[in-house]
């Protein structure tokens, strides 16, 4: 395997999502929306703030149901994109029903006072997540989840350097980019968190220590390189990284996780794991830590929490981590709102219930060997990654060199939306696929049965 160099994705599309502001979008825009849509887009654009990733839109949505979503023009999606928040489907109608029932029972919950639902799903977190962890604060976005796990290891620490990952997300905020890695939301924004070290990312695929990407014979140098920062800074509070880097489903090698734990444990340095995108099933585990049998101090959820309905993420940590007391670590207006802790109760249920997680993991293994045989058809595709429900294909021109292939993979993406199939393109180079864990096998047999036609279409003018 080549290594991985850094400045073979130009830094414009090495990003969290697809350009919004191509001629490729432009292109699909004028060739498949009609003048209503476009009326609308138009409106969308003179009202939102223009940035990068979102406004100016793509399309605009009347309604979405399960694996699928629908324009205004009555044209189905299947999206593969979701923003991570459809584990139990878009619309479920038990979800639904709880959100209808607690409406008409208690709708908002000012703070001083709790309420079942906020109290009930604080303990069936607490039941269900991993190791030792047993207390909970609620949020209304993983970014802000985030920012109260980077407070909560201040207090108890003492400390506040951080070791995060280049290339990680973890919001949007300036606390959260701070940490983050993506030149995109850290790009001309100034100063940011004192004390925010980061390190290259473990990816085997593109390994950075040696040209064969084998991490056995390196020692997991990727991993002894972040003992070596806490060594030399000798007072960082936490160590916060994606479990799995969900946008290029990067999965760090086998041990690597326990190594990082290991030397937490030994500099007093608190790890931290920000599940929002890959909780609850994602990765064919209900955590996506329990993939690598490592507790985090501090696990964040998000995403997915939320039922695909609304707004809502967690902090979860160990019981004497309960050190803030006399602070206030979130204190957000919607820290215990009944409406969403409902939402969150329901789509747990359906997960255990549907089986859901064990689904993901079934199907997401067929699935990642019908990828397996497309990367064998097509040259166009130099890795394929997958855990769980979780995908990448890694597009290169060329075997050998491992040029990134950013605008044969926006063509695919714009291909696939032609014939009703959605996702996210990220790093310029990555289609990266992360469908319902609720979705029908024939709806994904349709899904990679568009995706093929789509790279068979694109492919030709790469391979001759």
């Amino acid at each position: 395997m080549t290594a991985f160099k850094a400045d073979s994705i130009p830094a414009w599309q090495a990003s969290e999502g697809d350009s919004n502001g191509s001629s490729h979008r432009n292109r699909w825009k004028e060739e498949h929306l009609d003048s209503e849509t476009l009326r609308w887009l138009e409106e969308d654009g003179r009202y939102f703030l223009h940035q990068s990733l979102s406004t100016p839109c793509l399309d605009v949505l009347a309604g979405c149901g399960g694996a699928t979503l629908e324009n205004l023009q009555g044209r189905s999606y299947l999206d593969f994109h979701g923003n991570s928040v459809h584990q139990v489907g878009f619309g479920n109608p038990r979800v639904v029903q709880a959100v209808k029932d607690q409406l008409d029972r208690l709708s908002f919950s000012p703070r001083r006072f709790t309420n079942l639902p906020a109290i009930e799903l604080a303990g069936k977190l607490a039941a269900i997540a991993p190791g030792n962890l047993n207390k909970l604060l609620f949020a209304p976005a993983g970014t802000l989840a985030v920012g109260m796990a980077l407070k909560l290891a201040r207090v108890y620490t003492g400390r506040f350097k951080t070791i995060s990952m280049w290339d990680s997300f973890h919001g949007a905020s300036l606390d959260a980019i701070s940490v983050g890695g993506e030149a995109l939301f850290r790009r001309g924004i100034g100063p940011l968190l004192p004390g925010a070290e980061h390190v290259p990312p473990a990816e085997p695929y593109r390994c950075l220590w040696n040209e064969d990407g084998d991490c056995e014979a390196c020692g997991l140098r990727c991993a002894r390189y972040i003992e070596y920062v806490l060594e030399k800074e000798g007072d960082v509070a936490a160590v916060i990284a994606e479990p799995v880097r969900c946008t290029t489903v990067s999965i760090p090698p086998p041990g690597y996780w326990r190594s990082v734990r290991e030397a937490c444990d030994r500099h007093g340095t608190l790890l931290i794991f920000d599940e929002t995108a890959v909780c609850l099933g994602r990765t064919g585990r209900m955590f996506a830590c329990e993939q690598f049998g490592v507790t985090p101090d501090i696990l964040v959820l998000g995403k997915g929490l939320g039922g695909g309905i609304l707004p809502l993420a967690a902090v979860v940590a160990r019981e004497d981590l309960d050190v803030g007391a006399d602070m206030a670590l979130g204190h957000y207006t919607h820290e215990k709102n009944p409406v969403a802790c409902a939402t969150g109760l329901a789509a747990i249920e359906v997960l255990e219930k549907d089986r859901l997680v064990e689904r993901a993991s079934t199907l997401g293994a067929q699935t990642l060997r019908e990828l397996l045989r497309l990367q064998a058809e097509f040259s166009l595709i130099g890795d394929v990654r997958g855990l769980g429900m979780l995908f990448c294909l890694e597009l290169v021109r060329d075997q050998t060199s491992k040029i990134p292939a950013a605008d044969e993979a926006e063509r695919i993406m714009y291909h696939c939306l032609s014939e009703g199939l959605s996702f996210k393109v990220s790093q310029g180079n990555c289609i990266t696929l992360t469908p319902p864990l609720s979705i029908t096998s024939e709806e994904m047999e349709r899904a990679l049965s568009i995706l093929r036609r789509s790279l068979a279409k694109v492919g030709e003018s790469v391979n001759g």
